[in-house]
Formats: structure tokens, C-alpha cells, sequence
């Protein structure tokens, strides 16, 4: 999965790397010190939501990078 300015969110086995993710949050407006944090919490609450609704985990995740970045960008009004 591809996250903005060219972060790789995949690992080379496939899943997502959270140290990518916690750069990529940076990005989307996530303050750098909780990162790291945030990026572990998404990729559990993604593997929930994915055999809860039974869609992708990477479906699942980028649903709640969406609602991430929806919530920062109200933030910043």
C-alpha cells in the first residue's frame, strides 16, 4: 500500500510496516510524538475491522487513515 510523497506502508512480507505508517501519519498531521503510538493502534483496529466486516486488512486500513486525515484536517479550521 502507498501512502502520500512516496512512503511504503508494506513490509517486504507483505504487511504493513508501523514505522512507515508512523511517517506516513506525520504526513496526514499526526504530531511526531505520537506517531509511533497512533500507527501500532491503526494496524490492530485495522486487523478488526477486516475479520469483523471481512473485507481486506488494507481496505480497513485505508478507511481509517481516511477518517484520521478527515478528522485532522477539521482540526485545523
Amino acid at each position: 500500500m502507498a501512502m502520500a510523497e512516496g512512503v511504503t506502508l508494506r513490509s517486504s512480507e507483505g504487511d504493513v510496516d508501523p514505522r512507515q505508517l508512523a511517517l506516513a501519519l506525520e504526513q496526514l498531521g499526526c504530531p511526531a510524538a505520537q506517531s509511533e503510538t497512533m500507527a501500532n493502534q491503526l494496524v490492530r483496529r485495522a486487523d478488526q475491522l477486516a475479520t469483523m466486516t471481512g473485507r481486506p486488512k488494507a481496505a480497513a486500513l485505508r478507511h481509517l487513515l481516511e477518517l484520521m486525515k478527515q478528522g485532522w484536517a477539521a482540526q485545523a479550521k
